[in-house]
């Protein structure tokens, strides 16, 4: 570790976790050193404050409270899959109930520690954490042959073709970045890469970036690369690259970009306390974050129906709910209730109250 900080590495991303702390010795029951991670922690801190120790482990809630550690003093961070899997189930099924669950289980952290939600990695779609209905749900809506599923509870697809719209696409997206914690991007879903299911297992979401039409994508001069460019089809590197989107904009790359400088603007995410409100829509998942003084609301429509919405904030200020998306606002009735109608995997992202009651709030 101590080698690659020197380098400049600005953290770890440790893989399967659980295999790295299990301690085995002849005669012996297994057992887990949680313990491990805070040497490295430790270790990490005094060499480098800033850097970060990123956790891959997919166990269930409340075990990754062992993994953050009692005092928050083991991982800085893990990836969510508890979440992710059961925010694929809301997107398969137009339900956001699961995925409020779900959120709710894994709400409590120790302090200095946060999650990684993500969307797709490297690997497949794990849906092992979820019942064998709700797996066949997914399995049925992204993953239908054979060939796209993998050890029997994975689907081995990447975003764009999995999902299979612009819109869907762009809803997940926006789910993602709404959700407590750090979002983690996946290379190449940025633009809507595509997959390669004539490659083995894994490999079929690994093929090289699309940087440009060239040969080779632009990711490699040489004329064969480990894994070859997804050259034919609608998701060729001639359609889908880089280059090209970064002069439309309107493509998935610069509504992306977009979606990140507005994250970026709102760090009542990052650093405030959230809630799930009442809609009274199943498909709709509604949260508030609070912090500083300001509060931000975001809606999020599952279903490819419209459907309407009535919420209450439940804070000062709420009478007018500005969208920070477009130039329009919410104002309640005098029950204080938003009613809001969002379209077919329609998003919103709101902030209480108008400028100057925030800048009043913040005493700026």
């Amino acid at each position: 570790m101590g080698f690659w900080l020197q380098l400049g590495v600005a953290g770890f991303r440790v893989d399967a976790v659980p295999f790295v702390i299990e301690s085995r010795l002849p005669g012996k029951a297994s057992r887990m050193r949680f313990d491990y991670l805070t040497e490295f922690r430790k270790f990490l801190q005094w060499r480098s404050k800033d850097a970060i120790l990123l956790g891959e482990a997919n166990v269930p809630p409340p075990e990754h409270l062992k993994y953050f550690g009692d005092d928050g003093d083991g991982l800085h961070m893990m990836f969510n899959f508890f979440v992710n899997q059961h925010l694929f189930y809301a997107l398969a099924s137009g339900n956001a109930q699961a995925l409020a669950r779900a959120l709710l289980k894994t709400q409590k952290l120790p302090g200095f520690s946060q999650w990684a939600h993500f969307l797709r990695n490297h690997d497949e779609l794990d849906l092992g954490r979820l019942t064998d209905e709700q797996r066949a749900k997914v399995f049925a809506r992204f993953g239908p042959d054979k060939d796209m599923q993998l050890y029997g509870r994975g689907i081995r697809r990447r975003l764009a073709p999995m999902l299979g719209s612009v819109p869907l696409i762009e809803l997940a997206y926006s789910l993602l970045f709404a959700l407590p914690g750090t979002p983690v991007l996946r290379y190449g879903d940025e633009i809507g890469m595509g997959d390669d299911l004539d490659l083995p297992e894994r490999e079929a979401v690994r093929t090289p970036m699309h940087w440009s039409e060239d040969p080779q994508a632009g990711f490699s001069l040489h004329q064969k690369t480990v894994n070859p460019v997804i050259s034919q089809g609608p998701f060729a590197c001639s359609q889908v690259n880089v280059a090209a989107q970064r002069r439309d904009q309107n493509s998935l790359f610069n509504w992306t970009a977009r979606m990140i400088r507005l994250r970026k603007e709102c760090p009542e995410i990052g650093w405030g306390e959230w809630k799930i409100l009442k809609t009274g829509s199943p498909s709709v998942l509604a949260m508030r974050y609070d912090w500083m003084g300001s509060s931000l609301v975001t809606l999020h429509n599952l279903s490819d129906q419209p459907q309407e919405v009535r919420i209450h904030p439940g804070v000062e200020e709420s009478q007018v709910l500005v969208n920070l998306l477009d130039i329009n606002e919410s104002r309640a009735g005098d029950n204080g209730i938003h009613r809001i109608t969002l379209e077919s995997y329609g998003y919103r992202w709101y902030r209480a109250g108008s400028l100057n009651q925030v800048l009043r709030q913040r005493k700026v």
